[in-house]
């Protein structure tokens, strides 16, 4: 895999909160029966690191990265638990170091033209635009679009499936990261036909 790939396996990629490890794989076989396989599993709990860790293992056709990684530190043990790809909200030269020294595929987080200007500066052309609805959206990505035409983004922060098919048409956005395939109340329900559901309207978004 490549980030190239990650970002066009699907038209979104889910942001995963697990609360619980026995929640993760019947979470990502239902985003993967849906068509929606690059999950971003975030490192907001503490069953983060391990629930990248079983999805690695047990899901089949899932590409399973690690989402809000901010140290060093957090990128060896994503590395070492099985993630494919990083992303983080933002991207410091120390963290976007690390992230290089992986291995892994990186979208690193920016939010205005001189942090994207500093991933052109290391030959990295992806970024996640974060929080996308406060730095000004789909008017940020057009603007964003003259001085960095090479540049796909996957807009995340205030993405849902209302306005998810505007950014999703802009030529320079590639897919989009949001929360709302899985939500809270689905996941402590174990409702993983509720996910697949929702999994599946967000596949269809790219046709």
């Amino acid at each position: 895999m490549n980030v190239d790939a990650v970002m066009s396996a699907a038209p979104v990629i889910p942001v995963i909160v697990v609360k619980e490890v026995a929640q993760a794989v019947p979470l990502a076989r239902a985003l993967v029966a849906g068509g929606i396989t690059s999950l971003e599993v975030t490192l907001r709990t503490p069953a983060g690191l391990d629930a990248i860790r079983a999805i690695a293992a047990e899901v089949e056709g899932a590409t399973v990265g690690a989402g809000t990684v901010t140290t060093e530190q957090e990128v060896r043990a994503c590395a070492e638990a099985g993630a494919t790809f990083l992303v983080s909200p933002g991207t410091t030269p120390r963290l976007l170091d690390a992230m290089m020294d992986s291995g892994l595929d990186a979208l690193p987080g920016v939010a205005t033209p001189s942090e994207l200007m500093g991933l052109l500066e290391r030959g990295l052309e992806h970024a996640k635009l974060f929080p996308a609805s406060v730095v000004g959206g789909v008017a940020m990505l057009h603007a964003l679009a003259g001085p960095f035409p090479g540049v796909r983004f996957c807009p995340t922060g205030g993405v849902n499936a209302a306005n998810a098919r505007e950014f999703l048409a802009l030529p320079n956005v590639a897919c989009v990261g949001g929360s709302w395939l899985t939500p809270a109340d689905a996941v402590a329900r174990g409702d993983w036909g509720r996910i697949e559901t929702l999994a599946r309207q967000a596949a269809a978004l790219g046709s």
